[in-house]
């Protein structure tokens, strides 16, 4: 940032954000976190560990995301050596952290910056934002952490931390917009990225959901929420509507060497690309959806049923068997194989099919996971 730029952005900060802005920095630099993906002071962020961390951390905690981050970093060091793998190899990696989208989207963003970018990453918002599985956040993130722009980078945590600060009564989602504008007019010319940084380290240590520690808070005497005494409340949600359910039938079939069946779901929508025992389609209600099995056998119900919740859904899985034995791998369309039970611990299955397998065939298969 040139520093015109720097002066015509600090012209355009009232005192009492720039005090604010101060406050907070000081504050990190005593007492920020020390995460794998973040810079040591005095040295640069690499643009490629902030991108794969933040992809990680969208829908799951620091930590989680700890030893994903370092198997990921170690085993592919470079975007470079990301895009080069393969997409099987990289969802094997990603098993247990979920929302497997995140990871289709890391191997295709890692090949657009090759081939579209020469191997570096964009450093405007605008253009990160044309990356895959790169939204809002993710792309103010970035810009900030890792090339000290001027961006607004506003996660849960840092809606919390706004909300409080401004006592904001409008619920969320309809108050994002006032967040971000409120976030935007914070960040200073100086240091933006370590800025987005602290706040989210703010949210996360001190300015949590319940009994947040306002009096070590670098904000005690400006914080509204503080003063009205209403800290707890905010940012105020709006009611959660209920999920929905569905329903579904698993197929399970065994070779007489114990090798299970398995078809590769399709790339687009939930669970894309990923393993799954065969299933009929997920219907919502009671009524099941009325999908051929793989095979024209005797299929009985077990007595063991699986429930997962998804974001926006509740399912609820009949196992079904039969004692007929096959070879062969079905004569419908899609990709199927046979994988043996050793090998489950290996493969990149989703958690409600890690639950089918634990249901039929004991916790000892993913012992080793």
């Amino acid at each position: 940032m040139s520093v015109m730029l720097q002066e015509v952005n600090d012209d355009n900060m009232t005192s009492k954000n720039k005090l604010l802005s101060r406050q907070l920095l000081d504050w990190y630099d005593a007492h920020a976190r020390v995460l794998p993906w973040r810079a040591k002071p005095g040295e640069t962020a690499d643009p490629y560990r902030v991108w794969m961390s933040e992809i990680m951390l969208q829908q799951t905690t620091v930590a989680t995301v700890g030893r994903y981050f370092l198997a990921f970093t170690s085993r592919w060091p470079s975007v470079a050596d990301l895009a080069r793998a393969e997409l099987d190899d990289v969802l094997r990696e990603w098993a247990g952290l979920g929302y497997y989208a995140r990871a289709r989207n890391l191997h295709a963003c890692a090949k657009a910056v090759v081939a579209d970018h020469g191997g570096r990453f964009p450093d405007t918002e605008q253009e990160l934002l044309s990356l895959p599985g790169v939204g809002p956040y993710t792309a103010a993130a970035i810009a900030a952490i890792a090339f000290d722009r001027s961006a607004a980078a506003v996660d849960g945590n840092v809606e919390r931390v706004i909300s409080r600060l401004s006592a904001i009564e409008t619920p969320l989602p309809g108050a994002k917009t006032e967040i971000r504008a409120r976030t935007l007019e914070l960040v200073p010319a100086q240091r933006p990225g370590d800025f987005a940084q602290a706040l989210m380290d703010l949210g996360a240590t001190l300015c949590i959901p319940k009994r947040p520690n306002c009096l070590i808070c670098p904000w005690m005497t400006a914080c509204r929420a503080r003063e009205l005494g209403v800290a707890e409340a905010l940012p105020v949600k709006a009611p959660k509507k209920q999920r929905p359910v569905r329903n579904a039938r698993i197929f399970w079939a065994e070779r007489a060497d114990g090798a299970v069946l398995m078809r590769r779901r399709e790339e687009k929508g939930l669970l894309g690309g990923m393993l799954e025992f065969p299933s009929s389609g997920w219907a919502t209600g009671k009524e099941k959806a009325d999908l051929a099995p793989p095979y024209a056998s005797g299929w009985v119900t077990t007595k063991k049923q699986i429930e997962h919740t998804f974001t926006h859904f509740h399912l609820v899985l009949d196992l079904q068997q039969t004692d007929e034995v096959f070879d062969d791998l079905p004569a419908h369309d899609g990709d199927w194989r046979w994988v043996a039970r050793h090998q489950l611990a290996t493969e990149a299955l989703p958690t409600a099919m890690k639950k089918v397998a634990v249901a039929m065939l004991g916790s000892d298969v993913f012992r080793r996971v």
